[in-house]
């Protein structure tokens, strides 16, 4: 398969997606995608993001909790 993005050739992997609006924040590891070898962008199939987009809705437990250290970059510089 070829990459929309910049053409290059993609590959199937286990990745780890991660997910962010406002003030929520999970990941979900281990989906499957079609990942360029030239830019890394990732192309789930329509039903893996059927499926993402169960786990944005509350339809899943977490199988586990990580504490995430959060930085601003405009305080440090």
């Amino acid at each position: 398969m070829k990459c929309v993005f910049c053409g290059g050739e993609t590959k199937k992997m286990l990745v780890t997606f991660s997910y962010e609006e406002e003030d929520r924040y999970f990941l979900v590891e281990h989906v499957p995608a079609e990942v360029c070898d030239r830019c890394g962008e990732k192309t789930y199939s329509p039903n893996v993001t059927d499926e993402l987009l169960k786990f944005a809705k509350d339809k899943f437990k977490p199988v586990k909790k990580r504490e995430v250290s959060v930085f601003d970059f405009a305080e440090a510089c």
